[in-house]
């Protein structure tokens, strides 16, 4: 029986709640989102006592289907001061999901200067005391606690939690040891605020997933498991390339954000490329496809090592490649894996931190180019939290102000990532209009923009069919991320028409319902409106649901401009 367990942290202490009938159809973002929505007063203090941290498995996280290792962490984000959902791979996802736990939700600020950890079982939460881990960085937590514990779901808080700087991430334990992040929105600073510096679930003696109809299920996994690998995106590119095969791609677009998104092509983009990426990964006797969850077909990701077959860093995203490579004009890939592995270990979100990196250059903190400058900024100032640290672990928003610089990619206070919206009109849709702040990944056009997923391209520079393209990919996101899949299965299920009828069998095989594809794009729809109701509450109107001007200037080399009418914006929310 799934179960809610609720954790004050003002009286230290923990419940099981059975799940309210309004819950129980709801999973993943949905959820989170859904329970931030009714307990959360949309303007309180982000970092206060009245905001609520939230974890939530996908609806088939947990079970044998492929993919579908995913949690949803939500909370008002301290960044943007929206709605916040973001979503991970690594373990923690599989183990909430076996214990039974529809949701973890985290309430209230202790007494006092104390740490705790919270430790997860079957029966519920225990809420100790934590003093050895503090101010240490996330890889040594997770060693510490495998010492203490044995092999664990983890998630943590690096040093930038702690001191609640608003970039800070949630890291979570994969299934090597290393780690994954909820990069997006700050949701490492609500954890610390609550002075919690790690969770730690275990699955012991922990039953599977019950299935309603176990037959029906194993074959339409079968089916889904079939769409991704004969996509030639999930079943090709990612796993041969990873993430970084857009690096050319986006390049030969003019839309490459760089030198802070002042030109959209880079000239040294094949140093920084998918290609390139793999080659060294093989040389050096690295892994360049692997999965970030158990049950992962396609593994976008890679283990890196250095020249000296030294591991690095896991997982490094075309996002954190793009914007240290070509937008801060560091084109070395040893560096930025260095620089990766650095953000990791002090627990702050690699795109925000980034770009912030960018902005600061364009301030004339460091000049850009500066890799060596960016590794010592990392190490000297944001770990131990200087100011110059704690400004740039503030988000790229806050470090223009501070800097004075007037090209700051920001929406709602959080970093545009690594595609121009200039050159690819509809990722800049979403951008405007994602609830939760620019967001790459709330709706994923670049991919029917570049490389027409989906029936065809929807040309990137032009305004036609950019609105409608962004709203039905955000509907399309939700879904994904509340069912507990992979951001990337949205490929196939464009594509191929076995995709999406086989999720929703595998829904229904699992919780014995009669779901229809209807009802799948309904909880995408109905969640979008909850969180922008929440926003509306909290003081946010269409006019924060835009671009900054200076994309209105031309882009070079291409001369392409950011030229929507705040009024076709607008047309975004007509559903």
């Amino acid at each position: 029986m799934d179960k809610i367990f609720r954790v004050d942290m003002s009286a230290l202490n923990s419940t099981v709640e059975p799940v309210p009938s309004a819950w129980a159809a709801l999973g993943g973002r949905a959820l989170t989102s859904a329970i931030v929505a009714q307990e959360v007063p949309p303007t309180c203090h982000a970092l206060g006592a009245n905001n609520k941290l939230v974890f939530a498995p996908g609806m088939l996280s947990g079970t044998t289907a492929v993919n579908s290792g995913r949690l949803s962490a939500g909370a008002k984000s301290p960044l943007t001061g929206t709605i916040k959902e973001s979503n991970a791979g690594g373990t923690a996802a599989q183990v909430l999901a076996r214990l039974g736990v529809k949701a973890l939700i985290i309430e209230g600020i202790p007494k006092g200067d104390g740490w705790y950890g919270l430790l997860v079982n079957k029966t519920g939460v225990r809420i100790v005391e934590e003093k050895e881990l503090i101010g240490k960085g996330n890889f040594a937590v997770i060693e510490a606690l495998e010492q203490r514990l044995g092999k664990t779901g983890v998630l943590t808080i690096g040093p930038a939690g702690e001191m609640k700087m608003l970039s800070a991430n949630i890291s979570v334990r994969d299934a090597d040891g290393k780690l994954r992040s909820h990069g997006r929105g700050g949701l490492g600073a609500v954890m610390g605020s609550k002075r919690i510096k790690f969770i730690a679930l275990d699955g012991a003696d922990a039953p599977a997933v019950p299935l309603a109809d176990p037959g029906k299920f194993t074959a339409a996994a079968r089916t889904f498991a079939k769409a991704i690998m004969n996509h030639p995106g999930t079943g090709q590119g990612l796993p041969t390339y990873g993430t970084a095969e857009m690096v050319n791609i986006v390049n030969a677009a003019g839309g490459l954000p760089t030198r802070n998104f002042l030109h959209g092509k880079y000239e040294h983009n094949e140093k920084i490329s998918g290609e390139t990426l793999r080659e060294t990964i093989i040389e050096r006797g690295g892994n360049p496809s692997h999965g970030c969850q158990a049950g992962c077909i396609i593994k976008c990701s890679q283990v890196f090592l250095d020249k000296k077959g030294k591991y690095v860093t896991s997982g490094m995203e075309y996002e954190t490649i793009e914007i240290l490579g070509a937008n801060a004009m560091i084109g070395d890939l040893d560096v930025i894996a260095e620089a990766d592995h650095l953000m990791d270990d002090i627990g702050i979100d690699s795109i925000e931190t980034s770009v912030a990196i960018g902005v600061a250059m364009d301030g004339g903190v460091l000049p850009f180019g500066d890799g060596q400058g960016v590794l010592r900024l990392l190490r000297e100032e944001l770990r131990p939290g200087t100011p110059l640290g704690r400004t740039i672990g503030s988000g790229a928003g806050n470090v223009g102000k501070l800097y004075g610089v007037t090209r700051v990619p920001v929406v709602k206070n959080q970093a545009i990532p690594a595609y121009d919206p200039r050159a690819i009109k509809g990722i800049g849709i979403t951008y405007a209009t994602s609830t939760m702040g620019a967001d790459h990944t709330a709706g994923y056009a670049v991919a029917t923009n570049l490389m027409g997923v989906g029936g065809g391209i929807v040309d990137p520079l032009k305004k036609d069919g950019q609105v409608e393209l962004s709203r039905h990919l955000q509907i399309a996101t939700v879904m994904l991320d509340s069912v507990g899949l992979c951001l990337f299965i949205g490929f196939p299920s464009a594509d191929d028409p076995t995709c999406v009828p086989a999720i929703v069998d595998m829904l229904n095989a699992r919780f014995g319902l009669e779901l229809t594809p209807e009802w799948f794009g309904g909880l995408g729809v109905t969640t979008l409106k909850t969180e922008r109701a929440f926003n509306q509450a909290a003081g946010f109107t269409n006019e924060h649901d835009r671009l900054p001007e200076f994309f209105r200037e031309p882009l070079a080399p291409s001369g392409a401009v950011w030229d929507f009418t705040g009024e076709e914006i607008d047309q975004f929310w007509n559903f």
